[in-house]
């Protein structure tokens, strides 16, 4: 019997009497879960762009990246060179001083979503973020958590 029969009847002896289970459910992740509360589109942080360093939580890989803030929309200018995310918009809120923010990217390539949270105090950042990526087989998250500080206006990238 050729190979590829043997194959095929091995498989249909294993499923027919149900000793395999397949099963193309995929378990989802969830984003990054950003805190609730009174989000407008203020452009409270355009013409603002910080230089950050991050760190996978998981793997403890380094980061480092670029936030711009302009005309209402949000770049981070790592993601735009892995998959042209181009300009996505932001929300902000104020709470004693401090600035919120909150962006979702999608790359229009791929199936990644990025969620950002942060803080803005002074001329610091600090973000959380989630990079998601959701296949119909698997979904992949990567948790980072960074902080930034401002970049001069002669200094930035985009």
């Amino acid at each position: 019997m050729p190979q590829i029969l043997q194959i095929a009847a091995i498989a249909v002896a294993t499923f027919g009497t149900g000793a395999a289970t397949l099963s193309v459910m995929n378990e989802d992740i969830p984003d990054l879960v950003v805190p609730e509360g009174d989000w407008t589109a203020s452009g409270a942080l355009d013409g603002i762009s910080f230089s950050v360093s991050g760190t996978d939580l998981s793997s403890g890989a380094e980061l480092e990246d670029e936030l711009i803030f302009r005309q209402g929309k949000f770049q981070s200018v790592d993601c735009e060179k892995y998959c042209n995310f181009g300009w996505s918009n932001y929300l902000t809120k104020g709470k004693d001083g401090v600035i919120h923010f909150t962006a979702t990217t999608r790359c229009p390539d791929a199936p990644h979503t990025v969620v950002w949270y942060g803080t803005f105090e002074g001329d610091e950042l600090a973000i959380d973020v989630t990079w998601t990526t959701r296949r119909w087989y698997w979904t992949n998250q990567i948790q980072i958590k960074g902080a930034g500080v401002v970049v001069p206006p002669e200094a930035v990238s985009g």
